[in-house]
């Protein structure tokens, strides 16, 4: 499905974490395509306001729905929007979280809520839609991971880890379901103006290379139209990536081993 085809064919797109940073650009920017939208997040008022604004400006319908993602009950009516209703035909999974500090300091409890958000509600939610997606022949799953997911070496601790599975969650999607009509991007910021430093502890203004979210959302819309799997707006080189998953291509061959490699051989 060509961008296009998702523009002109599909309607409503559903976003989480929509009350601020990239989630609320998402919306701005969906709506001034003609999308209407279910917006997704825990901050109800945030929500409105932003609505009310973009009704007024794009004529779009907006609807709201307050909801903790890591909250059993709450996730589980977003599940019901996405699988009983034919009208969204874009998910954009943006809810997500940091936690302070990398794996010593941080307590288990945070980690635990940083997986229901990252790792959980978002497979679950994609689980959701992708039955219906697939029965009409088409549909859109944007899944806002990071660069640390390419990264360990970043002292993030749990975080990376669960957005290199947002990642690899991405890349099978895709590689399974895309013959199908199912599109899967996933979209790797570096670190962005937004309140998820706050959030963790940190002072954003102590980060050198902070993209602004405007530019970030306006990237990663190009890499949409362009209908790209791996979207990574602060890299220069494509071919760096390119080089870096052909390598990992090239390995797949050689996995299939009745024998442990000579190396491993005493």
């Amino acid at each position: 499905m060509n961008q296009q085809d998702r523009d002109t064919q599909v309607s409503t797109a559903l976003i989480t974490g929509a009350s601020t940073g990239i989630g609320a650009v998402y919306a701005d920017r969906l709506a001034r395509r003609g999308h209407n939208l279910v917006l997704v997040a825990r901050n109800a008022a945030r929500m409105e306001e932003l609505a009310a604004k973009l009704r007024q400006e794009t004529g779009v319908r907006i609807e709201v729905i307050a909801a903790d993602l890591t909250k059993a009950a709450d996730l589980a009516r977003i599940e019901a929007r996405l699988r009983d209703h034919r009208d969204v035909g874009i998910l954009i999974n943006n809810a997500g979280a940091a936690a302070p500090g990398g794996f010593e300091t941080s307590d288990v409890e945070a980690q635990d809520n940083l997986i229901k958000l990252n790792v959980t509600a978002l497979t679950r939610l994609g689980a959701a839609v992708v039955p219906r997606f697939l029965a009409q022949g088409q549909g859109a799953i944007v899944n806002i991971a990071s660069v640390v997911a390419l990264a360990p070496e970043f002292p993030l601790g749990v975080y990376g880890a669960t957005k290199a599975y947002v990642l690899a969650y991405s890349q099978a999607l895709q590689v399974e379901l895309g013959a199908r009509g199912l599109y899967v991007q996933a979209v790797l910021p570096a670190a962005t103006r937004t309140e998820i430093w706050e959030r963790s502890g940190r002072d954003v203004e102590e980060i050198q290379g902070v993209m602004e979210v405007d530019e970030l959302v306006d990237a990663a819309l190009v890499g949409f139209d362009r209908g790209e799997l791996i979207t990574i707006p602060p890299l220069p080189d494509a071919a760096q990536w390119e080089s870096f998953n052909a390598a990992r291509q090239a390995m797949l061959p050689n996995f299939a081993q009745t024998h442990a490699a000579a190396r491993y051989q005493s």
